[in-house]
């Protein structure tokens, strides 16, 4: 049996999925992305492990506190040898890919590794999105997106894994009429794997958060494999209100980006936050920054907020107080303000979060505002010390694009199993 096992992660994102590899210890050939902040905050993650399996956090650490800039905390990093992150941002194209493929090769002997244990990731999903099809369909119908399963069908062609993970929305399904399912299908066959889609919720995941995706698992066709079992969900007793509990009191503006402190120490956060290492003992908090909002905004939210929390009802959008139904589409797209579920799971968190958080408000009426990027991370259960790089509204949209953490390593866990009846 082999000690480390090696995952190549096609496009990473903020690295959500990559997370749930990295905390069961898998070995990082490379990470493909070709957004500049997220590439950057994905970059910063892999330094964390590598500082942290190699007895070096404090620099991480001093990092968050902000005690040196970026550019130092990799200078640092790369001073004490260890291995590079093999990182390679960019778009992966037909015409670019014979190229980023040798890359990734040459990066295999860096790490003294011959080969690809697993390929992760799965292609940008806007392309693939019902709604996005819905307000543009035919805009949407020829987006080159939606054929970048290509370019991951032919990775798995180079380097053939034993096994391979494939994440992705559920309008995959009914994207073109169906045939990007079909031929996706049809093209991991012909390069020998056979192949299982499920749905599956973060939610049996333990994370706090309803939110269902299209997950393929394949293997080659010589291994005596099956779709994974995945265990019960740990996190029933939980509501996303204890994800709140140690936060510091924000109202519209305020906070900060910069380390702070906690409203409640360690011991007292939430037993949540503890069991699922979201908030860890030496933890400082970061990028709890709240957005400014308008004041007819903040009515909106108070209307909506009210709303829900006596009625647990969702105000529509045509039921606000007229002065406030600033839109001439009163028709369609009724629940443009929604407000996170405090007493169960949180809806979807989604990179629409970037533009302006009217979907994602705080329930607490006090507050009277949209999530920080913390607590939307928390949602997506990443852990507190994960650093995202870049503006806020970046931020923002590498959470909602990730694949949460808890799910990625409950995933991570299984095609562990996997490849030990095979390795």
């Amino acid at each position: 049996m082999k000690s480390k096992y090696t995952v190549l992660d096609m496009f990473s994102g903020a690295g959500g999925l990559s997370e749930g590899f990295f905390q069961r210890g898998f070995k990082f050939v490379s990470h493909v992305e070709k957004d500049t902040h997220a590439r950057n905050s994905l970059e910063t993650r892999a330094i964390y492990h590598a500082l942290r399996n190699s007895n070096n956090e404090e620099i991480y650490r001093d990092y968050i506190f902000g005690s040196f800039s970026r550019k130092e905390f990799i200078q640092r990093y790369n001073e004490l040898d260890l291995p590079p992150t093999g990182l390679f941002q960019g778009e992966i194209s037909e015409s670019n890919e014979e190229a980023v493929m040798k890359e990734i090769k040459t990066h295999l002997d860096v790490i003294d590794s011959d080969s690809v244990d697993v390929i992760i990731g799965g292609p940008p999903c806007q392309a693939y999105s019902v709604a996005g099809r819905g307000r543009k369909p035919k805009q949407m119908k020829d987006d080159p997106r939606n054929y970048l399963y290509r370019r991951y069908t032919s990775f798995l062609e180079t380097f053939k894994p034993e096994v391979f993970v494939f994440e992705n929305v559920l309008g995959l399904r009914s994207a073109i009429d169906g045939t990007v399912y079909s031929n996706l299908n049809e093209e991991v066959a012909k390069l020998g794997y056979k192949t299982e889609a499920h749905i599956l919720n973060a939610k049996n995941f333990s994370v706090l958060q309803d939110r269902r995706r299209i997950i393929f698992i394949g293997w080659k066709n010589e291994h005596n494999l099956s779709y994974p079992e995945f265990p019960e969900n740990l996190s029933r007793k939980f509501s996303v209100s204890t994800l709140f509990k140690d936060l510091p009191f924000l109202q519209a503006g305020e906070g900060t980006e910069q380390a702070t402190k906690y409203s409640k120490s360690f011991s007292r956060s939430s037993k949540y936050l503890r069991m699922f290492k979201i908030r860890e003992k030496n933890d400082v908090l970061i990028q709890h920054k709240a957005r400014i909002h308008n004041k007819t905004d903040l009515e909106i939210y108070r209307q909506v907020i009210n709303k829900w929390n006596c009625e647990k009802r969702r105000l529509k959008y045509s039921e606000l107080d007229p002065d406030f139904q600033t839109h001439r589409n009163k028709s369609s797209f009724l629940d443009r303000f929604k407000v996170v579920d405090g007493k169960s799971y949180s809806h979807a968190i989604l990179a629409h979060i970037a533009k302006d958080g009217h979907h994602f408000i705080h329930p607490d009426i006090n507050q009277l505002r949209s999530l920080t990027v913390r607590e939307a991370a928390r949602i997506q259960s990443f852990p507190d010390n994960y650093k995202f790089e870049g503006h806020r509204t970046s931020q923002y949209a590498q959470v909602g694009n990730a694949v949460p953490p808890l799910m990625a390593r409950g995933i991570a866990i299984e095609i562990e199993k996997m490849l030990k009846e095979i390795l």
